[in-house]
């Protein structure tokens, strides 16, 4: 029997799927600076003109690697911060969102060419695309569990987001990367427990 041929949608997402896996391979290694097209082209076994039909160009194909990472992250830290605010614990999406931003391919793409390439605007939009509703819903769950929150949790969500994606630069340009997630941590942690103290009961009622 013959082998089925592919529909069109299928070898077009079959082209962008080299294009990104490519360039996240060789973005992670090397750098987006250090990356040509033609090393783009080459890597994913294609030719410009496949580049060119379904991207503008390799700052393109890194929007898409950028926003895949961006995906698979989100994907692993929700049901951690999901279950931390049902037990009301803070270190586990801190540790969370650190321990994947210590991935080598997430430091070089998403923290520290990622800014670079798109812009601070742009890189910031996508971070709370993909981050900032997971947070605002957390921080809903815990005023739900009787938490007095400084503030409306949307607010709230984007301090306390800009602060670790702070902390998560930090650490990926830090000369001693071990020392300091190790502060950035404990002052995360310091942070977000002094701004959610549980509500008095006798408060609540009067």
């Amino acid at each position: 029997m013959p082998a089925r041929r592919r529909s069109q949608s299928e070898r077009t997402a079959g082209t962008r799927a080299a294009l990104v896996g490519a360039g996240r391979r060789l973005f992670a290694e090397h750098g987006a600076a250090n990356v040509s097209a033609e090393q783009l082209v080459a890597e994913a076994g294609l030719t410009r003109g496949a580049l060119y039909h379904h991207f503008s160009g390799k700052d393109d194909v890194f929007r898409a690697v950028f926003r895949e990472i961006e995906a698979e992250t989100a994907a692993e830290i929700a049901p951690v911060l999901q279950e931390s605010a049902a037990t009301l614990d803070v270190r586990a999406p801190v540790a969370a969102f650190l321990d994947s931003c210590e991935r080598p391919e997430v430091r070089r793409i998403a923290l520290i060419d990622a800014p670079v390439v798109l812009g601070w605007q742009e890189w910031r939009e996508i971070e709370h695309e993909y981050f900032l509703g997971m947070l605002i819903t957390g921080l809903q769950a815990l005023a739900a569990a009787g938490f007095a929150l400084p503030g409306s949790p949307e607010v709230l969500a984007q301090l306390l987001f800009s602060m670790s994606c702070e902390a998560a630069l930090v650490i990926a340009t830090a000369d001693d990367p071990v020392a300091a997630r190790a502060d950035a941590e404990e002052a995360l942690v310091a942070l977000f427990v002094a701004g959610m103290k549980p509500v008095d009961p006798d408060q609540q009622t009067s």
